[in-house]
Formats: C-alpha cells, sequence, structure tokens
C-alpha cells in the first residue's frame, strides 16, 4: 500500500471513528472503478463518510439532493438559448452542465426521488458518460457515486429497481457506533468543522494509477473455480428468487482485487473474496419463504460456510 493510500486511511478514521471496515470497503469499491450505496438509518454519518473522502483525496465533489419534484435536467444539466452579444435577433444554445460533471458525487437519499429522475444516474454509472440532446459528454475521471438511502420502510421512498441496484458495486450499512466511538463523537469537534480543515492525502494522478494497478492484481484458476462456485450455488439452491449474475462475479473479483491491494497483495486469495462478498451480494441476493426474515450479512455468511475453497 503506497504511503498516501495509508495517509488516507489515517485521516479519514480519526473522523468517521469506530468504523474502518465501512471505510476500507468504501476505498475499495473506489479503485475497483464501482459505485457504493450505503444504506441506513439517517444520523450515522453516511454523508459524512462521501464528505471526508472527497476532502481527503481531493476530489471535485458535488451533493445532490433527491427529493420526489427532482427532474433529471436538475442532474444533468440543460441547453440554454443566449442571444448575441450585440442583442440582435440571433443566438444559440448553450450547455449548462448539471451537477453530474463531478469526479465524486453524492446522490444524498437517491430512494426520495422518483424513478423517472433515479434513471438519469443509469448511463453516468455504467459508462462514466451522459447523453443529452443526442450529445455525449464524458465525465471527469475518476467518477464515482455514493448514494445514501434510507430504509424502504420510512415514509415518502422509492425503491430502486434491480437494474439500478445492480449498478452499484457494493452496498454497505454504517451502523451505530460502539460506545467508545460514539463518546468521541459526543465530547469532540463538530465533525462539520474538522472536514472543512482536511487537507487532500492523494494527488488525483496517483488514484488514477492505484485504479489501473487493481486490474493487474493475479487472480488465479483456483481462485475463478472458486468465485464460480459461489455464482453456482446461489442459482441451484431453492432460498433465492434468483442466482447471481456473470455481471455480479465480475464485481465480486474487482471488489476481490481492490481488497487485496489494500492489504499489499499481489494475488487474491479466497479471503479476499470472502471479506468483500456480503457488500457485493446483499443488494443483488434476495432471499424467499422462510429465508426471506434473515439478516443479510447472516445470508452472506451463511454462502460463504456453504461454498467449500477449492
Amino acid at each position: 500500500m503506497s504511503q498516501a493510500l495509508k495517509n488516507v486511511i489515517l485521516q479519514a478514521e480519526q473522523i468517521i471513528l469506530g468504523k474502518p471496515q465501512q471505510i476500507r470497503l468504501a476505498l475499495c469499491c473506489l479503485l475497483a472503478r464501482g459505485h457504493l450505496l450505503i444504506e441506513d438509518l439517517p444520523g450515522v454519518g453516511k454523508t459524512t463518510l462521501a464528505q471526508v473522502l472527497s476532502r481527503t483525496l481531493g476530489l471535485q465533489f458535488q451533493r445532490i439532493q433527491f427529493t420526489s419534484d427532482l427532474l433529471p435536467a436538475d442532474i444533468l444539466g440543460v441547453s440554454v438559448y443566449q442571444r448575441a452579444s450585440d442583442n440582435s435577433m440571433s443566438g444559440e444554445f448553450k450547455f449548462h452542465p448539471g451537477p453530474i460533471f463531478a469526479q465524486m458525487i453524492l446522490a444524498d437519499e437517491i430512494n426520495r426521488a422518483t424513478p423517472k429522475a433515479q434513471s438519469a444516474l443509469l448511463e453516468a454509472m455504467d459508462e462514466h458518460q451522459v447523453t443529452i440532446e443526442g450529445v455525449t459528454r464524458p465525465l471527469p475521471p475518476p467518477f464515482f457515486v455514493i448514494a445514501t438511502q434510507n430504509p424502504a420502510h420510512q415514509i415518502g421512498t422509492f425503491p430502486l429497481p434491480e437494474s439500478q441496484l445492480d449498478r452499484f458495486l457494493m452496498r454497505i450499512q454504517m451502523g451505530y457506533p460502539d460506545a467508545q466511538a460514539e463518546r468521541g463523537l459526543l465530547s469532540g469537534v463538530d465533525r462539520r468543522e474538522i472536514i472543512a480543515k482536511l487537507n487532500p492525502q492523494m494527488e488525483r494522478v496517483e488514484l488514477l494509477a492505484l485504479q489501473k494497478r487493481v486490474r493487474t492484481v493475479f487472480v488465479s484458476p483456483a481462485l475463478l473455480d472458486y468465485v464460480q462456485a459461489i455464482l453456482r450455488h446461489t442459482r441451484e439452491v431453492a432460498r433465492y428468487t434468483h442466482g447471481l449474475s456473470p455481471r455480479a462475479g465480475l464485481a465480486l473479483l474487482a471488489a476481490a482485487r481492490a481488497w487485496a491491494l489494500l492489504d499489499e497483495r499481489d494475488a487474491v486469495t479466497p479471503e479476499d473474496v470472502q471479506a468483500v462478498l456480503p457488500g457485493v451480494t446483499s443488494h443483488r441476493l434476495q432471499a424467499i419463504g422462510e429465508y426471506s426474515t434473515q439478516n443479510t450479512d447472516v445470508l452472506a455468511r451463511e454462502l460463504i460456510e456453504a461454498v467449500a475453497i477449492p
């Protein structure tokens, strides 16, 4: 691991107290060139994590507050007619880019917007570009979306469809802090004041280089056998509505490669796959029948136990 990456983790852990696993998973998602969905109750640090990462990594940051009246143009941008400077009748349409044109996007409370507004992110997340009025415009690299989502039982939410959920490489939960971390939050300085004073710990060029390096982390044929066995198991047992797709397998491999890099290794082990599996599968696997009430972490743990390592 580079010294800059170590500094990023150290600085983030000083702000997001008691959540080292969530910080590493978020960085893992970014290094794998994926997008992150954080689902949890309001007030547990979802937005703070996104702000800390953007400041610590020195990325251009935009926050989009998703509401029921949000329109796709509010996200992507719009063309406005502008007259010529000589006040003649001639003029032209000029495109005004929306907040999507940033390196890190916080889609805050994404499930409070209508499906039409949610769908505005589909092309951006999948292809790192947007097509508006017939013109395709690339998004600045590294393009990383962190979306926060309130629990579905809360008032005023629109569940994300499976196609939208599948665009997220990982889904994690922040959870309540432990007693020691919570005491530090209650007795410390306001996190917003600390975030405003944070200095970047990594250059954008180095982050892009790390993303390229992730794709070179070695995956053995035996490890591929293990991943395929996991995918096959979810398709064959009668406890899921449907099994994991090939895209889910690619996401699992990408996340495992990034996790290995964070552990300063140049080859993926089964333990790397197991470390990221809950985040990669929690929003892709839906249990049925008597298993439908089980926690997603429990389902992931049972899946790990059910598939033998080659």
